[in-house]
């Protein structure tokens, strides 16, 4: 069943490896290599967006690539902001963590 009330945000999404064909949503630039669950879960926390674990799945499969599984996580829909911008808000907070992390090592 069809869920209306929510925002799937896919962890392929942000992929840099895949075309926008394959299901990216944001420029190569705002894409990072291979996503982890936990990155899009944090980035998602940090940004105050009302999600949890029991409304988020990191065995599902992305509908365009079936046979490998990537992730998701679901948000209320809110009537200030559209998936889009979440979306590109989601990539940027993932790139900035990614950062920090390259820059402690």
């Amino acid at each position: 069943m069809k869920d209306y009330d929510h925002f799937i945000i896919w962890l392929d999404y942000f992929n840099k490896n895949l075309s926008r064909k394959k299901g990216r949503r944001v420029k190569r630039e705002n894409a990072i290599y291979d996503p982890t669950f936990s990155e899009l879960y944090e980035a998602a926390v940090e940004e105050g967006l009302d999600v949890t674990l029991e409304s988020s799945n990191d065995h599902a499969r992305f509908p365009r690539r079936s046979y490998v599984r990537s992730g998701y996580i679901m948000i209320p829909k809110n009537q200030n902001k559209k998936k889009l911008d979440i979306i590109s808000s989601l990539s940027s907070r993932i790139i900035s963590t990614r950062n920090k992390i390259k820059r402690t090592k």
